[in-house]
């Protein structure tokens, strides 16, 4: 179950005001959105953060499909069609480590940005066969 159909499951078992409540703070504090055609998205899907490192997935995005690492002196845009580096800041022992860390990741980060792209983003959905490595 994806973080949408959860929501609408909290709201459709809710049975008090309180319950229903709870799913509007948790839109309002988790940078949901709504999109023009009415359709909620997350601003932001945070694919990991550990000790201060974040792996992020944005939803309201921009070409190419692509993720975020941040943390420390690092914050660098990688490519999820090749694992390149867009732009940005890492030294290059690390920039090999998200190199690694990119072929085996590839076709959840490519799920993730697929359950998180609205239905009418200019982006779209990326097919896992496109860009066989």
């Amino acid at each position: 179950m994806n973080q949408y159909e959860e929501l609408e499951k909290r709201i459709d078992d809710a049975v008090s005001i309180e319950e229903l409540v709870s799913v509007l703070e948790m839109l309002f504090n988790r940078n949901f959105a709504v999109w023009t055609d009415g359709q909620l998205y997350n601003i932001k899907q945070l694919v990991a953060k550990v000790n201060g490192l974040h792996f992020e997935i944005n939803s309201k995005e921009h070409a190419p499909p692509h993720f975020h690492v941040k943390g420390g002196d690092i914050d660098a845009t990688f490519s999820i069609n090749d694992g390149e580096m867009l732009h940005g800041n890492i030294d290059n022992r690390r920039k090999a480590l998200v190199g690694w860390w990119y072929t085996r990741s590839r076709d959840k980060l490519i799920t993730v940005w697929n359950e998180t792209r609205p239905s009418d983003c200019p982006v779209g959905r990326i097919k896992i066969n496109d860009y066989s490595q």
